[in-house]
């Protein structure tokens, strides 16, 4: 399965277009998450914590986004969109939005 931002694949082109296909993830960032990022955010840096989640909410509703892909009988993804948001008490959660529109080439 090709996924990919662009609107089309260089030397492949779209046979067939599917249809629009969207995929959700939200992870938490527990207690101890906030309390290292909290600290981070004193003394400066990057946060590794913090990249993590957002690393495995963006692979999640990629993977996501793949498979239903997969069930609408597409073989690529194309026209990929990323959203992220804070949702939560104190923006406590990450959700991530995927779509994109599921094609067969």
């Amino acid at each position: 399965m090709l996924l990919t931002t662009t609107n089309n694949i260089e030397g492949r082109p779209v046979q067939q277009y599917v249809g629009i296909v969207t995929a959700e993830t939200i992870i938490g960032a527990n207690i101890f998450k906030d309390l290292f990022a909290g600290i981070r955010d004193i003394v400066g840096g990057r946060s590794g914590t913090y990249e993590r989640v957002i690393e495995e909410a963006r692979a999640s509703a990629l993977k996501e986004l793949e498979q239903k892909a997969m069930q609408m009988g597409a073989n690529a993804v194309i026209g990929i969109d990323l959203d992220f948001e804070t949702v939560g008490s104190n923006g406590s959660m990450l959700m991530v939005i995927a779509t994109g529109t599921a094609v067969k080439i």
